[in-house]
């Protein structure tokens, strides 16, 4: 049998390779990660940087679809309340064409009306998250104010444009989330102000009472039925929260899958390299102190 007259290198090599296991053992166990550094194991992390990406992209997603949510409720909120008010001025409208109202209660009539203009106003400018969500896209400017010269006889100004915003809530998925106010509440032939203000001016002038009242109910029914956008976007945005949500688990389990790491397994191999690297110390201090002879014998 051949006997190494020199194993001083052997066993320092073999001491730097157990440390080197005790290392990564104990990095493993400190992470969870199997891969914690590209030559762990390149394929797997160049996997997983793949993997970090589109998590990255996913959070993202979800995020933009938790404002947009945030600013669909809002406008269906408001319309909401807008639909209520026109109700609310055709119930005066119908009152005020009753023959037995006389001129103190329509001149009431008149004060409660252009109470609910006002208030139409206020909810055609509503802001979310400092942004006026009916100008189009323009949305730093107030979309709506009060002009009695207005050359459309509505009594308001639309200071808002006719273009649409959009976000990304998906890849290569973009969603409209605004319609423009000049299409909810000032549309040509169907104007919410103009209805109301020709309302307010028909009671005024006991005049056309009937007219105008028609007018407010055809503009009313055309504004419900444009709010049937806000409640389909509302659906996308639930559909794909959905999707993500699922991507999201599915990505985090493929992380798990390529990176995780097995405790007990991890456990073993730090107990093993622990042994060896004492068993390695031990036999460089005991070369350190016999001969070549007594260390053989």
């Amino acid at each position: 049998m051949r006997v190494n007259p020199d194993p001083m290198p052997d066993l320092l090599a073999a001491l730097s390779q157990t440390e080197l296991e005790e290392q990564q053992a104990e990095l493993q166990i400190s992470t969870g990660k199997s891969v914690n550094v590209p030559s762990d194991n390149p394929t797997a992390a160049a996997l997983l940087v793949e993997n970090n990406d589109q998590a990255t992209f996913t959070s993202g997603y979800l995020q933009s679809i938790s404002s947009v949510q945030g600013q669909l409720s809002t406008a269906s909120s408001t319309l909401s309340s807008v639909s209520s008010a026109l109700q609310q001025a055709l119930s005066l409208g119908v009152e005020a064409a009753n023959d037995t109202v006389n001129a103190s209660d329509q001149a009431a009539i008149v004060v409660q009306l252009q109470a609910i203009q006002s208030q139409l106003v206020s909810l055609a400018n509503t802001t979310y998250e400092g942004n006026y969500i009916f100008a189009g896209t323009a949305t730093n400017t107030a979309p709506y104010v009060v002009n009695p010269n207005d050359p459309s006889g509505s009594g308001v100004t639309y200071n808002g444009n006719t273009d649409v915003n959009q976000v990304a809530i998906g890849n290569g998925y973009n969603l409209t989330v605004n319609v423009p106010g000049s299409q909810l509440f000032s549309a040509n032939g169907n104007s919410v102000f103009l209805a109301i203000n020709n309302l307010i001016q028909a009671v005024q002038n006991n005049s056309g009472i009937g007219t105008a009242v028609n007018a407010v109910s055809a503009a009313s029914s055309y504004l419900s039925a444009q709010t049937v956008f806000y409640g389909n976007a509302t659906d996308q945005t639930q559909s794909e929260t959905t999707y993500l949500n699922a991507a999201q688990l599915q990505i985090s389990q493929q992380q798990n899958t390529l990176g995780g790491v097995d405790m007990a397994a991890a456990a073993t191999n730090l107990s093993q390299a622990q042994t060896d690297s004492q068993a390695a110390l031990a036999a460089i201090g005991k070369l350190s102190q016999d001969s070549l002879f007594n260390f053989l014998t």
